[in-house]
């Protein structure tokens, strides 16, 4: 991966993160947070249309649609953020998209370990848990060997 792609999937990481995170973990994590800032698009509420495919590989399908919130600032050193996050929290997507402005400067280290690391380890904390529940409902199959089969 080149320089750019890379930096691209990063930020698609923390983004990531941020979207998904639980209601108000965004707000409590960046506590404390501040930086000048002007509105590119004050918080928004909408629903975007959640997409699946069958087996997880087939053809996509529409599923449903979600309720998100999305806000864009820019810092007066100039990076651009946008948060976009899962419900009707204004100040979560506020949050967010700040976040996601000092993540480009160099505040992206203490940004880091604030808000985004502690997301990380409650995110993957989450799928250990949905993996743990998961595999108590699996079943283990197996076959006898018949006499006829010999």
């Amino acid at each position: 991966m080149d320089g750019a792609a890379d930096v691209t999937a990063e930020r698609r990481e923390w983004l990531g993160l941020m979207a998904q995170a639980l209601p108000g973990r965004v707000v409590a994590l960046s506590e404390g947070l501040t930086a000048e800032f002007a509105w590119l698009r004050r918080p928004e509420i909408g629903t975007v249309m959640v997409r699946g495919r069958t087996a997880g590989t087939g053809a996509p399908f529409n599923l449903g649609e979600i309720t998100v919130t999305r806000a864009s600032v820019q810092l007066e050193v100039g990076p651009v953020g946008h948060g976009y996050v899962q419900g009707r929290e204004k100040k979560a997507a506020e949050r967010a998209a700040l976040v996601d402005a000092l993540m480009q400067t160099e505040q992206a280290g203490a940004v880091r370990a604030q808000v985004i690391a502690p997301l990380a380890v409650e995110a993957a904390e989450a799928a250990r848990s949905r993996a743990a529940k998961a595999a108590a409902t699996k079943v283990e199959f197996f076959t006898l060997v018949r006499g006829e089969d010999q």
